[in-house]
């Protein structure tokens, strides 16, 4: 099937998450491991509660709300400003250092390129900008118009009426391996972004008298899910997508 617009995730594939660690951990020292890792679980678990519960709160809410769940799960204490400043690093996440030169390759070649996030609009379009990346995207798409996160499938209807693409033209790239799957089940085509293999993962664990938070992370969001659905492509990096698209 020919692709005719690439559509990407944003937290965790074109950005990284956990680049947040550093200031966790200047403001909570030997906590901010375990905060990151927490933190975005508790992320990801509130948007699913809220879109089974009908009670929608955008995106920076419920990263706000996860991050104050986190930290009283920690026992440690905490200041609004604290809260705050912590908050204010998902307007400046690292991106991962070839999502830029890989939309670039893509955009130079001709495909029409978008984000399709769970982030709430204005913090989202103030990450693109900051990086740069609204100099090689048509669009960014958010869940704000349909108050539904992902996997609901009305987020993914949103390529379509948004970009005016069938969604089987479509190859939707994420490294959120839920996100991939439930994509996938929704008619787009899919790359998922294998940033950990399995046996880079086992070789960690081994080589570990504990475990940290960090590899649980890994364990936890960064290994492809056992839906029964498999994506069209794995990759290693966002760099291969302009050899499977041709």
């Amino acid at each position: 099937m020919a692709v005719n617009a690439l559509v990407f995730d944003a937290y965790g594939t074109l950005y990284d998450t956990q680049s947040v660690a550093a200031l966790t951990e200047e403001t909570f020292p030997g906590r901010g491991e375990l905060i990151t890792a927490v933190w975005r679980q508790k992320q990801l678990e509130y948007t699913w509660l809220r879109s089974l519960m009908g009670e929608f709160r955008d995106f920076w809410s419920v990263t706000r709300e996860s991050l104050e769940y986190t930290l009283d799960a920690a026992g440690v204490a905490y200041t609004a400003d604290q809260v705050a400043t912590i908050l204010n690093q998902y307007l400046e996440l690292a991106p991962f250092p070839e999502a830029f030169e890989a939309l670039k390759a893509l955009k130079d070649a001709g495909y029409r390129l978008a984000i399709l996030s769970n982030g709430e609009q204005r913090s989202l379009d103030t990450l693109v900008r900051h990086t740069g990346f609204d100099t090689v995207l048509d669009d960014v798409i958010t869940v704000d118009g349909v108050q539904r996160y992902k996997p609901d499938p009305a987020v993914y209807e949103l390529v379509r009426s948004r970009l005016g693409v069938a969604l089987d033209e479509a190859l939707f790239v994420s490294a959120n391996a839920f996100d991939a799957c439930s994509a996938k089940a929704n008619g787009l085509q899919v790359a998922w972004i294998e940033r950990v293999p399995a046996a880079a993962l086992h070789k960690e664990l081994a080589g570990q008298a504990t475990t940290p938070p960090s590899t649980v992370f890994k364990m936890l969001r960064m290994q492809m899910e056992k839906f029964g659905g498999a994506p069209d492509h794995r990759l290693s990096s966002l760099s291969e997508l302009r050899e499977i698209v041709g």
